[in-house]
């Protein structure tokens, strides 16, 4: 069997979503699109049981869900559901020296996210087998 089309250009996918969410949030860099997408991923991340989570990063495209896993300790206790307002809190707190992620940020990268999805209909899939709080997360 050949390399699948998305492995072969991952790299190429991957700097096509962080100069779109550049562009979406209006942040100037990928090196900012980078940290805002790390910092929303691990906002949603800390609230779904290891399971869940594994079955949501197999919905993202190679190079995304290689970013969703870095510097994940599963081993952390699951938080508490929360609402949009602590979501974002929490993605803006990650390297907060470094980290310009706007107050639309889960917006932004939810909308970003969904634009550069391999298989749209596996994410909602799976969202719709998770806690309602996680569909609200990824609304765009």
């Amino acid at each position: 069997m050949p390399v699948p089309h998305e492995y072969q250009r991952c790299d190429d996918h991957l700097w096509d979503y962080f100069h779109d969410l550049a562009e979406t949030a209006g942040i100037e860099t990928s090196h900012r699109a980078y940290t805002t997408t790390q910092g929303v991923f691990q906002a949603f991340r800390r609230r779904l049981t290891l399971q869940d989570s594994i079955r949501f990063a197999r919905t993202l495209p190679v190079g995304l869900r290689a970013l969703y896993v870095e510097a994940w300790d599963p081993e952390e206790p699951v938080s508490p559901p929360g609402d949009r307002a602590t979501w974002t809190r929490e993605a803006q707190a990650l390297r907060p020296d470094h980290n310009f992620a706007p107050d639309t940020c889960i917006e932004d990268v939810a909308t970003c996210v969904r634009r550069h999805l391999v298989d749209p209909a596996a994410l909602e899939r799976v969202l719709a087998t998770l806690p309602p709080w996680a569909s609200e997360f990824w609304r765009s």
